[in-house]
């Protein structure tokens, strides 16, 4: 009698599609086949939905500690399950930011029987901090070193390419990157104009972004080192990381897939306002394209949440970023109904790729051996993104009233239920992930 059997479901992984049950027994998956002689204390009918690896989100932020009002550890999770997404990176621009290993602890200690989703957490560089570094860089729910390039959320900022380049010889972790100009970013801020929103894309514009995105790759060559760079916005960047793939990785996010300027500020003002910013169409035509081709190694929701009310605040006093760990797959499963990309590529940039890229140890898979997390979709469930139904604290989105075809209607974490046909499971929580 084993703990649960999933039937009649279509796996999909990053190189197949087949029908088979899947057997999972104290949170591993045990078997993979034809399995109608296992007898099971629990069993999932999935007659006409397709089964994932499950997803990742490897950029969010929670918020949690120091502004836990829009969002915290849990409620952050909940919005995550209610996607499908079964593992998330969380960042490190936390107040006080994650900076020592002590802070570093602390915080994994906050999340155990809290999230919902496996976690990890990135560890915040700062130009003084080597030696910290050292310290975490094995312990089990780091995912990595990040380093802001250029300033954004919070009071983390690295600059000197100098100091930066010290960061990469310094550690095996990946190192992801904020990469805009820092000098550029001081000089132009003249160009944020007050209450025009549209402006956030002429202060923080292209080149404050290629020129950072330049520098960081000579160093990565220089330092032999593998780099990981979120968020990239700009038809010249992913030209640039596609000639230099020894060393480098990428990601973009769901927005910037799909919203585009001056349309989104026309439509929603400061809640369209993040870094790097929503650009123009001719970028939007290059990242679409890309992704298209199967050159995106991952998409991200750069999840950052703010309240209604900050958000509402006259430019350029809000605040940037929005909410997005509970639309990404959605987003990415309506592009495949749309035929610009398969499912073993929505499997690729969401669990695949994050699990090699990361060396993530015993998940990215479905495989005999490997940690029950499943994400279980409906591509034919059409429905609208509404406000309404975010779980995050801060109570909207950018894609409100957006219809979306292909929704996630079951998410497995180390072999429980956490969510399925529109109900979570509080009582389900996940784990601090291993990292080979």
């Amino acid at each position: 009698m084993i703990d649960c059997k999933i039937i009649n479901g279509t796996i999909v992984t990053h190189n197949e599609i087949k029908s088979a049950d899947i057997a999972i027994n104290n949170g591993k998956i045990i078997n993979i086949g034809n399995l109608t002689e296992i007898n099971s204390k629990k069993i999932i009918d999935a007659n006409g939905l397709h089964i994932l690896p499950g997803a990742f989100d490897t950029q969010v932020h929670f918020r949690e500690p120091g502004n836990t009002k829009k969002e915290n550890l849990k409620t952050g999770s909940l919005a995550a399950v209610a996607g499908g997404i079964t593992s998330v990176f969380d960042m490190p621009n936390n107040k006080p930011s994650i900076t020592t290993r002590k802070l570093f602890m602390k915080k994994l200690k906050k999340a155990e029987g809290k999230m919902h989703c496996n976690f990890a957490f990135y560890f915040g560089a700062e130009k003084n901090n080597i030696k910290e570094i050292k310290k975490v860089e094995k312990v089990k729910g780091c995912c990595g070193v990040k380093v802001f390039v250029g300033s954004s959320t919070g009071t983390l900022l690295v600059s000197n390419h100098a100091d930066i380049e010290k960061i990469m010889r310094s550690t095996k972790k990946m190192i992801s990157f904020h990469s805009e100009n820092e000098d550029m970013l001081i000089s132009r801020k003249k160009y944020a104009k007050r209450g025009k929103p549209l402006s956030h894309q002429v202060w923080r514009n292209e080149d404050t972004a290629i020129s950072s995105t330049i520098k960081l790759i000579k160093s990565a060559n220089r330092s032999r080192k593998k780099i990981h760079i979120l968020h990239i916005t700009t038809a010249e960047e992913i030209k640039l990381i596609l000639k230099n793939r020894k060393y480098v990785s990428f990601e973009v996010t769901p927005q910037h897939l799909v919203l585009k300027s001056p349309d989104c500020y026309k439509k929603l003002g400061t809640f369209a306002q993040m870094n790097p910013p929503i650009r123009g169409n001719r970028h939007l035509k290059v990242i679409r394209k890309t992704l298209q081709k199967g050159l995106i190694d991952i998409i991200g929701s750069d999840h950052a949440p703010h309240l209604k009310s900050e958000k509402k605040q006259i430019y350029p006093s809000s605040p940037s970023g929005m909410p997005g760990v509970q639309t990404l797959l959605p987003i990415l499963l309506n592009e495949v109904s749309k035929k610009t990309i398969s499912l073993n590529e929505v499997v690729k940039l969401t669990s695949f790729n994050p699990k090699k890229i990361f060396k993530v140890k015993n998940k990215g898979l479905i495989k005999v051996g490997y940690d029950a997390d499943l994400t279980i979709v409906d591509m034919n469930k059409t429905k609208k993104v509404l406000n309404k139904e975010m779980k995050t604290k801060c109570g909207w989105t950018p894609f409100h009233g957006m219809k979306l075809k292909g929704w996630p209607v079951g998410t497995i974490v180390n072999g429980k239920t956490v969510f399925w046909k529109n109900k979570i499971n509080k009582s389900v929580f996940g784990n601090p992930i291993i990292f080979n």
